[in-house]
Order: structure tokens, then C-alpha cells, then sequence
């Protein structure tokens, strides 16, 4: 089979936005037999299916044996999942901000930290509905919509989150992890060990192992890029040590150098697709 790429990006509809980063279509034909990482990042996951199910071969919880799943929820997490995979892979990935747990499933992030779930667990039939409406609609825009419609449909009234809890996250994410804990802390005004507290509850991660995995997350997408720069401006760009220290982050999250993600990763589909109705 010939390789074949295809897919698109999109931001959810306005409402939507407090808890949906974005949609990531993907197509990728002709590319197996294989495996690939999934890396941490400072979003949980969602995926919905458009051919084959997604084979898990290993968890963020090792205990886990290998699944295969049609649609699936993934948690916060801070090891690589890896997915094996035939000749193809088509779906939609959406980026669920750690806020999104509880307006769309009634829970907190921290109940899918380091796990993977199928959606039917936590939306019963309604995740095969949205599956086949998913299935059924003819391009990638009307794919989105179907998003937008079904995801607003399932928006709940969830309790408040603690704004010192909001805060420490929002501030986190505007560091690209570079806040140390005492500073943000403070920020919030409670005691690190309060915080620690507090912040692994809502989202399953501590503070400190939250700041690594923001850090590490955008050192991968600057790597990930066409015209990257080298390693070592990577590394200063986001706030390592050096070289080393960026490599040693990378085996932690990654499984595997920088250099050795790069030759073994598939087409990207996050960084440089068509963006589809982007607003």
C-alpha cells in the first residue's frame, strides 16, 4: 500500500472551550505493520474511531493487559502509552483540558489519571451513538460539527472547582511547567504540601511531575516541527539545564532520546494539517 496522510485540525465551538483544547482528524494508510508512543502532555484524550480500533499494547498502568478500543478516554498521565497498529489509522483525537472531566462526564480528572478507559464507561450508549454519527459524516468539517453538537449536548452543571485549584493550573500552563512549586504556592496562597495535596485530587499528577510533563510536552512539539531548531536551543528554549537534561526528560517521558523519537515517530498529524473552520 502506498503511505497516504490525511487530516485536519479545528477548535471546538465557543462554549466548549473552557475544556476541549482542539479536534485532530487523522487518516494514515500504508505506515504498518508498527508501533507508536503516546506521549504525556497537559491534556487527557479522547479518541473516536473511523476504522480500525486503537490496540493499546501498554497502559500508563502497567498492570493493564493490551486492549483494543473503538473510542476511548485516556487520563493525565506521565509515561508513554504505546499503540501497535496494523496498515492504518484513522480517527479523531480530542484534547480535553483537565477541566473537561467533570463538565463532560461528571468526574474529576484525577479519577482518569494514568488510566484508559473505554467512553462507554463513562457515557453508556450515548458513546456509540456519537461513534456513528462520528462514522457517517463525509469530510472532516462535518466530522467537527458532530462534535460540537454532541459534545455540547453533554455538557453538565459540575460543581465549582477551587479557584486557588483553577489557578495553580492556569498558572502552570502559562509557565509551560517553568514555575517552580514554592513560587506557585504562593501564588495561591497555601502551603506546597496543602497544594500538592489538593492539586493531585483534582487532577492526578502532582504539581512538580505536572510542570515536567507542560515542560516536556512543548520541548516535543518545538522538535516535532519543520525547520526545528537543534536540541540544544530546544533545551534552552524551554527552561532545561542543557542538552543532557532534555534527553534525560525525554527517556523519562518518552522511553527513548530525542533523536531516537524523532527518526521513529509516524507523519505528524497535530502540528502541520489544514486547520477547518478555525476561528
Amino acid at each position: 500500500m502506498e503511505p497516504f496522510v490525511d487530516g485536519a485540525i479545528a477548535r471546538p465551538a465557543p462554549p466548549l472551550r473552557p475544556y476541549v483544547g482542539r479536534y485532530s482528524g487523522y487518516w494514515l494508510d500504508g505506515f504498518g505493520p508498527g508501533t507508536h508512543q503516546g506521549l504525556p502532555s497537559g491534556s487527557l484524550t479522547m479518541v473516536l474511531t473511523l476504522g480500525p480500533p486503537v490496540d493499546l499494547v501498554m497502559h500508563p498502568d502497567p498492570a493493564l493487559p493490551p486492549m483494543s478500543y473503538d473510542a476511548l478516554v485516556g487520563g493525565l498521565h506521565a509515561v508513554p502509552v504505546t499503540i501497535a497498529y496494523e496498515q492504518c489509522q484513522r480517527g479523531v483525537q480530542i484534547d480535553l483540558t483537565p477541566f473537561g472531566a467533570r463538565a463532560l462526564f461528571g468526574v474529576p480528572a484525577s479519577e482518569l489519571g494514568s488510566t484508559v478507559v473505554p467512553l462507554d464507561a463513562l457515557l453508556g450508549r450515548r458513546a456509540d451513538e456519537w461513534l456513528e454519527r462520528l462514522r457517517d459524516a463525509p469530510s472532516w468539517a462535518d466530522r467537527f460539527a458532530v462534535l460540537d453538537d454532541v459534545l455540547v449536548g453533554a455538557l453538565i452543571d459540575a460543581p465549582p472547582l477551587s479557584p486557588e485549584v483553577v489557578r495553580a493550573w492556569d498558572c502552570l500552563v502559562a509557565s509551560g511547567g517553568g514555575i517552580e512549586v514554592a513560587a506557585l504556592a504562593s501564588e495561591v496562597g497555601w502551603s506546597r504540601r496543602h497544594l500538592a495535596h489538593r492539586f493531585q485530587q483534582e487532577f492526578g499528577l502532582s504539581p512538580k511531575v505536572t510542570g515536567r510533563v507542560l515542560r516536556f510536552d512543548r520541548a516535543r512539539h518545538l522538535l516535532g516541527r519543520s525547520g526545528r531548531p537543534g536540541l540544544a536551543a530546544v533545551a534552552a528554549a524551554c527552561g532545561y539545564y542543557d542538552q543532557a537534561h532534555l534527553t534525560r526528560e525525554f527517556r523519562d517521558f518518552a522511553g527513548m532520546s530525542p533523536t531516537a523519537w524523532l527518526a521513529e515517530q509516524l507523519p505528524s498529524v497535530q502540528d502541520e494539517l489544514t486547520a477547518v473552520g478555525a476561528s
